[in-house]
């Protein structure tokens, strides 16, 4: 079933790279490699996630140190000094995958009715960041809202990002169990709201816990809404821990991705089961040895308290 599920994902995939010179299934999935070899897959460290016992900064150090390819940020970027990051992402060569606007109490307010003005300021915020660190994609988050004025209110905030930066825009599908009362809860509305704006660089985040939490099947949900996609987040099913193989196996739904087109980095979106360090193994049957080993005896980086 798996491999008749991986063949038709290579068809899609195939169709992409006709239409849109997306590289094709046989570019994206190489056969294993060896040491010193590119990596088969990149991984991003989700700051909001992984070292949170640490303050905002050295977890992107953390995230050098153990060979993770890019970093991405809830809002931390918000409440902390520019130069100060700036210098720390110099120091480490680590890229911004993506970064959310403000998240408050209400888990952003994009869709929020009545909240249009405070939605933009976020966002021009989120923009002003993002172009200064060079993030590749903002992510706008809905908030608590129900209804069609809620879904009015969230067009009208993202048609306003869109505008005004040409950085891509995300969008995400949070879980009711994960999330309740938040606007945008699966992958259908999400697609939807894609749909009625019609934009190429608003793209939506797969984030493979809420999408199977909230949807079941990820890659027929991934393969429907394959060009629509333009971020994969990734944790195991089972308490949204590290992403070892379980109900979910990234060993098969990571390769059927890249079949069908998807050639971005893996955003680390997990809740460590303890030390974040010491649940890192899942990545070997990912990447290129060398480069891990790497990461796993460099020495710390250095490391200033922050203000």
């Amino acid at each position: 079933m798996l491999h008749d599920a991986v063949t038709q994902l290579r068809k899609v995939g195939e169709a992409i790279h006709h239409h849109t010179g997306i590289a094709s299934a046989a570019e994206l999935v190489s056969d294993p490699v060896t040491p010193g070899q590119a990596k088969r897959y990149e991984f991003s460290a989700n700051t909001g996630f992984l070292w949170t016992n640490l303050p905002f900064l050295d977890r992107i150090r953390q995230a050098a140190t153990h060979g993770f390819d890019a970093v991405e940020f809830h809002d931390e970027a918000c409440s902390t000094d520019r130069c100060e990051l700036k210098e720390v992402l110099a120091q480490t060569a680590l890229p911004v995958s993506s970064i959310n606007v403000r998240k408050q109490e209400t888990f952003g307010c994009a869709a929020i009715p009545g909240q249009v003005d405070q939605a933009k300021r976020d966002v021009d915020e989120a923009i002003e960041i993002a172009e200064d660190i060079d993030a590749g994609a903002i992510h706008v988050l809905a908030g608590l809202a129900l209804g069609q004025a809620a879904h009015v209110t969230f067009l009208k905030t993202l048609r306003h990002a869109l505008v005004h930066t040409d950085r891509i825009i995300l969008v995400e599908p949070v879980c009711a169990e994960e999330m309740p009362g938040y606007f945008l809860r699966t992958i259908e509305q999400a697609a939807d709201v894609i749909s009625d704006i019609g934009h190429p660089r608003l793209k939506i985040m797969f984030d493979c816990f809420h999408v199977f939490r909230e949807s079941g099947d990820l890659m027929a949900n991934f393969s429907v809404h394959a060009s629509n996609i333009g971020h994969v987040q990734i944790a195991a099913a089972e308490r949204r821990a590290e992403p070892f193989p379980g109900v979910i196996d990234y060993g098969d739904l990571l390769p059927a991705m890249r079949s069908c087109g998807y050639a971005g980095r893996f955003g680390c979106e997990y809740r460590p089961v303890g030390a974040t360090e010491d649940g890192l193994s899942w990545r070997d049957t990912f990447c290129d040895d060398a480069v891990l080993a790497r990461g796993r005896t460099a020495g710390p980086l250095t490391s200033r308290p922050e203000t």
